[in-house]
Parts: structure tokens; sequence; C-alpha cells
């Protein structure tokens, strides 16, 4: 789709110039579609863009993420031709085949699609992100893994001869058997799967006499088909040759990145080899930026608390604090805020460790502990660079704390992170790590904690009934007027993988420094009583937003349950 329908669109009301300027620069810095972009971004929803596009084109629309289509009428149209012009067959009635395309005025593809299959193709038109995500889901780009798994067994022999797993076994060995044909489709095939599936980390795992994979999918691992034993040591050492790593080191840990292209997507992955007892574990981040929405309110956000937050990081100075476990999605929320507050009047720098996403218009500094690049020594350095506002990926300790305190008490706006339990317990964990007390009362301006939970299928959940055993098990008491709300629960359809969930969102505690917890802060008073008072001044904890989220039908009980603690010291 291209600026002309952008043009249109502000043409028609439906989005401000300012949201396709902004939309360009994050085109300009992540690729893909500009038209893709306004709705990533929130300045149009996708139910309006579609029938903005009816009318723009004169035929009806399609939202092919809420239709089945039968392989047989996607064999119709060859998965290059597809790709080629953005189009995906949908369904056929006789000698009609209908199709859905980004742009039904282009008639060579209508020919070539009616040359092609001999059928009459009446258009219908969809957004270029649909169209891709359908190609995904539908055409295989690579060979399938039961194929390359097929070939493997068949060429096994092959490399069979290399695999004597002692000390001496030479690197040449190595990286013969990597370079092995079927190693390599297993390598490419294994990766594009965990990608079409929307994994976030791919695992391999040796173990004495076995080896397992498993993707990362919605915060979940699932085992997928393992290859042959016997060819352990050749998969390990083509992932550290793809990732730049030395194969003939194999007693201590080995960090790479890897980029490798699947169809029109470029896609990174954070290559990670630790040593184990009966060989290497190898886990891989993807880092698909197809799949990062910078936008805050599609993240999970109760309206009351978002506003909240907004108003926090549009202050001039101060800090605002992420806090969560590994994988709690901080650095999204961070970047989100990041890109909200991202205009040419402001200079944005960022210590990372490492540097997720290139983000445009934004100044990111990879942290690296071997050259003395820490993230207090280039917290010092991003103060002689005339910033507006600093992003420290995480304060460990209190040299970092304390020059980002310093830092924001002198006209900087300051986003860091932390791990802590909830946003209460993150000020006694600045006061414990050596900041003092009336530092922290007076840099601070928020707190964020979150968590993500499992968001469930719309299109097999099922209700279930508010139960008095379900309200022990939440530890909150049975209120009349829940036997009223409607649950739901997860269920498994082909749409989810079976597994009754897709996608994730946020569950948050928004804690804003206000003067009564600013005195709390001076005076010592302990966590507990803190998060009473900010919860009387209209904070929602993790289990308070679970529970809303639960009862609004987008998650499920056993998520609030995982994720989020009772409130029992309330």
């Amino acid at each position: 789709m291209t600026s002309d329908v952008a043009s249109k669109l502000v043409e028609a009301g439906l989005v401000s110039d300012e949201a396709v300027r902004k939309a360009q620069r994050t085109q300009h810095g992540q690729g893909g579609d500009l038209v893709g972009h306004l709705v990533k971004l929130g300045a149009i929803e996708e139910e309006d863009l579609l029938r903005f596009l009816s009318d723009h084109y004169g035929v009806p629309s399609v939202n092919l993420d809420q239709i089945e289509i039968d392989p047989e009428v996607i064999r119709l149209i060859p998965s290059e031709v597809a790709a080629k012009f953005n189009v995906v067959p949908i369904s056929r009635i006789g000698r009609q085949l209908m199709v859905a395309m980004s742009n039904p005025a282009n008639f060579f593809a209508l020919d070539d699609i009616k040359f092609i299959t001999n059928l009459e193709a009446e258009p219908f038109v969809t957004t270029e992100e649909q169209i891709k995500r359908a190609i995904d889901r539908h055409y295989d780009s690579v060979l399938s893994m039961a194929d390359v798994m097929k070939t493997m067994e068949d060429d096994l022999e092959v490399v069979e001869q290399q695999e004597a797993e002692e000390d001496g076994e030479s690197q040449v060995a190595d990286i013969e058997s990597a370079d092995q044909a079927p190693v390599v489709k297993f390598v490419n095939s294994m990766i594009a799967q965990a990608v079409r599936e929307g994994a976030s980390d791919i695992h391999i795992e040796v173990y004495e006499k076995s080896l397992r994979v498993r993707f990362r999918i919605d915060g979940t691992l699932y085992e997928r088909m393992p290859p042959p034993f016997k060819l352990r040591s050749a998969i390990i050492s083509r992932l550290k040759i793809m990732a730049d790593l030395d194969i003939a080191e194999r007693r201590v840990p080995q960090d790479g990145r890897i980029k490798i292209r699947i169809g029109k997507k470029v896609v990174d992955l954070r290559v990670s080899c630790l040593p184990c007892i009966f060989g290497e574990k190898i886990v891989m981040r993807i880092l698909d930026k197809g799949n990062l929405a910078l936008d805050l309110t599609k993240l999970g956000f109760q309206p009351s608390a978002l506003k909240v937050f907004q108003k926090a990081i549009q202050m001039p100075y101060g800090m605002v604090l992420v806090t969560g476990p590994t994988g709690s999605g901080k650095t999204t929320t961070l970047y989100s805020a990041l890109s909200k507050v991202n205009t040419p009047e402001v200079n944005i720098m960022t210590a990372e460790d490492p540097v997720e996403y290139n983000l445009d218009g934004i100044n990111q500094v990879q942290v690296n502990e071997a050259v003395k690049l820490t993230f207090a020594s280039a917290l010092r350095s991003f103060l002689r660079q005339d910033p507006n506002i600093v992003m420290v990926g995480e304060i460990r300790d209190i040299d970092t704390g304390s020059i980002a305190v310093k830092a924001a008490l002198t006209g900087h706006l300051v986003f860091s992170t932390l791990h802590t339990n909830d946003a209460a317990s993150t000020l006694t964990r600045l006061i414990d790590m050596g900041v003092e007390p009336f530092l922290v009362a007076s840099s601070v301006n928020l707190i964020l904690a979150q968590r993500l939970v499992r968001r469930l299928c719309e299109n097999c959940r099922k209700p279930m009934a508010w139960t008095e055993e379900l309200c022990q098990r939440l530890q909150i008491p049975m209120e009349a007027e829940d036997e009223k709300v409607t649950l739901y629960e997860p269920v498994g359809c082909d749409v989810c993988h079976n597994t009754g969930y897709k996608g994730r969102l946020g569950v948050y505690e928004v804690l804003p420094i206000s003067p009564t917890i600013r005195q709390m802060i001076l005076k010592a008073e302990p966590t507990s009583a803190i998060k009473r008072q900010a919860i009387e001044e209209g904070m929602l904890t993790l289990r308070m937003d679970g529970l809303l989220k639960l009862k609004s039908g987008v998650t499920s009980a056993e998520e609030v349950l995982k994720e989020t603690a009772a409130d029992t010291d309330l």
C-alpha cells in the first residue's frame, strides 16, 4: 500500500498529518508498509481502514485474520505469485476465484492470476499486513520440518562417522558436518518455523541420550520435533558458525548475533551458547521488528493508569522506573514510552545491554563491560551530550543509581528498570542500594510494575461459571454482581496451535509519587504502608488489574494466578 492511500486517509480526516509523519519515521527505521505503521501506532483502527479501502477501491473488504482458508484453494495460487502481487486466494465458487488483495486496482496481477488458474478472479481488498500474515500462515517459505527430518534421516550416514564426541575432535570435522545440506536445511527451517509461530526464543538442549528443541511462544515453552541425536554436534556447530562464534571453544559461554532473511522479512537473533555436562545448550532470542508494537494504548493499560503513566513521561524532568522479572515486557514499555516522546525537538539517549531494536531518531549505546563501558560510565558521558531524555537499561548498583538520580534532579527525564516484585518495594530497593531517601523522594515521579499474561484465543475460548471455589483460589470475596460476569477459559484450535491462547498483554501496577507518599519515603515507612496509601489514592495492584482483565474476558484465571500475587498484606 502506498503513500497515496495515506494522503487519501488524511484528506478524509481519518488520520492526521502528524500521525503520517510519525509513521514515515517508523517506516524509515523499520521498513514495511506505511499504512500498516499507521495501524500499529493507533492512528486508525484496522476495521476503519478496511471500510475506507473498500470505499476507495469500490470492492468488498475482507478480514483475513478472521477466516480459515481451504488448503485446496490456497494451492491454486503458488506462493511466489502470492508474495509478488500481495494476494491470497480465499474461496472458490465454480469458475469464480475470490482473492484478497492490498491493491485491487492492479489489473496485471488479476490477469496473471486468471492465466495461472484458468479462473475468473474477483478481488476483495484487505491490508498489506493481513496479507503478509496470511501468506506466513498458509504458505511454507522453506521445506516443512517433516520433509527436512526425512532428508536428515536419509543422509545421516554422511556425517555419522564424524560424530565421535571426544575432546580431541577436530575443528575441521565439525565444520564439514555443519555444512552438510540436511543440517543447513534443518537450522534454516527451524528458525523459519519459530518466526512463523511467533516464538520469542528457541532452545536447543543436549542430554545424555537425547536432543530437545523447544520454542517459547507467549511466554510458555513448547517442544518441537527434535533432529536425530547423532547430529547434535553438527547443528550446534552450524549455529555457532552463523553467529560468528569460536566453534573450537566449548568450555566457556559465548554470545553472538545472527541476521537471517525469511521471505521478505529480516530477523535478528541473539545467540547464547552455554557449556553443560552433555554438550552445549543454545538459546536464540528472536528479535522481529514486525512484532514490535510501540503503542502504549495497545499494551493493556487501564484508561486511568495509562493517563497517569502518560502524564509522568511527559514531565520535563524526574525519574520513571519500570520493574518486573525478565521477560515481563519492560523493554517494550520503555520503547513505547520513548516513541511517544520522540520528537525532533528533544535529544534522547539510551544505554542498553543489549540494544534489542533500532529506534529511528534515538541515540542508542550498547553497554560493553569488556572495555569498561558500563551503565554508569555511559550515563556519565550522556550528561555531557546535552540530553533531554535518558534511558538506562537497568539500575544494577549504587553508582548507576546515584548518577541516574542526580540526572533526574538536574533537569533530565530519566527512564530505567529494576528487578523488584511490585511498585512499592522499588522505593525500598533504591534505599537499600544506598541512595539517600531524600534523593529518592525528590527524583522519582512514577513507578510501574508489570507482568505479561497470555491473551485467550477469541476463536475458541468458551464461557465458564464464576464460582466460590474460584474466588477462594484468587483469595477474593464473592460479590453478588460477580455471578453475572461471564468468564472464559482456553480450549485450543488451529488458529492458536491448540494452546487456547494467542498473544499476550500486560498487567500493570502504576504508582505515581504523590506528596503524601514523598513524606512517607522521607520517614522510611514500610513498603506495605506505602502500598496501602497508593491504593487509597487510586492505584490498581497487579492482582486487581489481572482481575479486571479476567472479568473482561481477555485472559483466564490460571494466567492471573500464575503471574500475580494476592494482596494479602493489605
